[in-house]
């Protein structure tokens, strides 16, 4: 049975999206950390969010911040993606509150 090999630029395209993926978890973790609660979004819910916000965080830093190119796996990259990560956690908790919040239907009492 022939070795499977990837050409050297999807090696390197395979090696860039598994950094980006584990950079995503850790800063989605970091988020949730930082804002605790129950998603119903759950762990794929913080993967998505994670990935999201490492790459709107350091572009969010980047373009406020015009002193030269910023490294978005550094320590610094690594502070905006959890900011990014915030920020889109936040801003989905707000959406998921303002659609799915239980509203009181007129003619119903508490029987209880």
């Amino acid at each position: 049975m022939p070795d499977f090999e990837l050409s050297q630029t999807a090696q390197q395209w395979t090696n860039v999206v598994l950094i980006w993926l584990g950079f995503g978890i850790v800063a989605g973790l970091l988020a949730r950390v930082l804002i605790p609660g129950r998603e119903p979004g759950g762990a794929l819910g913080t993967l998505l969010i994670g990935v999201a916000g490492s790459c709107l965080g350091p572009l969010a830093l980047s373009y406020l911040w015009a002193q030269g190119e910023l490294n978005p796996i550094s320590p610094l990259g690594l502070l905006a993606a959890v900011a990014g990560a915030v920020a889109l956690l936040l801003g989905y908790r707000l959406l998921t509150a303002s659609f799915f919040e239980p509203r009181d239907v007129p003619g119903e009492e508490d029987l209880g």
